[in-house]
């Protein structure tokens, strides 16, 4: 079985009012997920994520784990 280790987040993103997170989505992006607007928030870029992006994202990760167990 693989794994990886991500960056540690914890300097540069902490917690905000009303927002759930931070959460990791791989290296580099890290989300919030606000519960009022059921949406994925990006600090980096200030926008919440469309549902297209995010079914984009969950599948790379998802990849991302299969292949990992495959060639583990």
């Amino acid at each position: 079985m693989g794994y990886t280790v991500l960056p540690d987040i914890s300097d540069k993103f902490g917690t905000r009012k009303d927002l759930e997170g931070p959460w990791q989505f791989g290296p580099g992006r890290v989300l919030y997920y606000d519960p009022r607007e059921g949406k994925y928030y990006d600090p980096t870029t200030d926008f919440y994520m469309e549902q297209d992006e995010m079914d984009m994202l969950h599948q790379y990760m998802y990849d991302k784990l299969i292949a990992g167990a495959t060639h583990g």
